[in-house]
């Protein structure tokens, strides 16, 4: 089941199963989102939840006991019910269950809301704490966007525009875990020049951005804006030959190669207190060719 929004400029259509954006079109219903393509990658625009990446070993340890947590956690498989759906927002909800707090032993609230005004999709997590004890979480947003854009620039013209110049050293994936040694930035400036090269040693992990807003597409040509101006993190990624490019807004990241401490001390997570609500959020803004 799903929900589509839509303003004159923009529709979208969100699935019932993990709260996951499916479809993101314009006015002229060109498609900016990737389409999911098994032959590639199955995802579209997953959401990240109670943890973004993997964890050592697949599980976590609190107060003593492990749990089995799967990479990006259990959200992106579970069921939301819909708490709300009208022409312009809907709002997604899951709660914590007997089958949940298996895997991540907190009780807990998440409600995902979207909606749409003007050219612009808004995008806002609330993350609430039911239980009686602090709670560690991560989220991470993974839309996965069309590389070329609609509209007929080439692949290799495209490029991440990032509101900053960007020169801290990045981070790699190992083996799912946040690798040890950091290389130096591939932007240069402001401009990520896209090649498939550069995830040929898998996605590019910015844990210390200066940017909370990228612009991303051909010069002169069609381009969207994604702004994240409360998440600290930031992935880049695709498989080299795939026709998408992921931009990922993530509060948290993968366990670094030598983290094997509590959950509650993951580095990239935040403690959320009994009765408090965190939110998470991301907008995507679709902006015409300008010549």
């Amino acid at each position: 089941m799903s929900v589509t929004i839509s303003s004159p400029q923009l529709r979208a259509e969100v699935s019932a199963h993990g709260a996951e954006l499916i479809r993101l079109q314009d006015d002229q219903g060109r498609d900016w989102l990737w389409d999911g393509n098994p032959a590639f990658w199955t995802g579209r625009s997953p959401l990240l939840f109670p943890i973004v990446g993997r964890v050592r070993n697949d599980r976590i340890r609190v107060g003593g006991l492990e749990y089995e947590l799967p990479r990006h956690g259990f959200a992106r498989t579970s069921r939301f019910e819909i708490e709300e759906a009208n022409p312009s927002q809907c709002r997604f909800r899951l709660s914590s269950s007997e089958a949940t707090l298996q895997r991540y032993p907190f009780p807990f609230r998440l409600d995902v809301s979207y909606a749409v005004e003007g050219a612009t999709l808004n995008i806002t997590a609330a993350v609430a704490n039911t239980g009686s004890a602090g709670m560690p979480v991560s989220f991470g947003f993974h839309p996965a966007f069309r590389w070329p854009l609609p509209y007929g620039a080439p692949r290799e013209a495209h490029e991440i525009r990032f509101e900053q110049e960007e020169t801290t050293p990045i981070r790699r994936p190992i083996e799912g875990l946040l690798r040890r040694d950091a290389e130096p930035s591939p932007v240069q400036g402001h401009v990520l020049a896209l090649r498939d090269r550069l995830f040929e040693a898998d996605a590019l992990v910015f844990d210390q951005p200066r940017s909370r807003s990228v612009e991303y597409g051909a010069d002169g040509g069609a381009s969207l804006r994604v702004d994240f101006p409360g998440m600290p993190h930031l992935g880049i990624w695709t498989k080299p030959g795939a026709g998408f490019i992921c931009i990922e807004p993530w509060q948290g990241h993968a366990d670094p190669q030598d983290f094997a401490g509590d959950f509650s001390d993951k580095p990239g997570s935040v403690a959320v207190q009994p009765g408090e609500t965190r939110l998470f959020s991301m907008t995507v803004t679709l902006k015409p060719p300008t010549r």
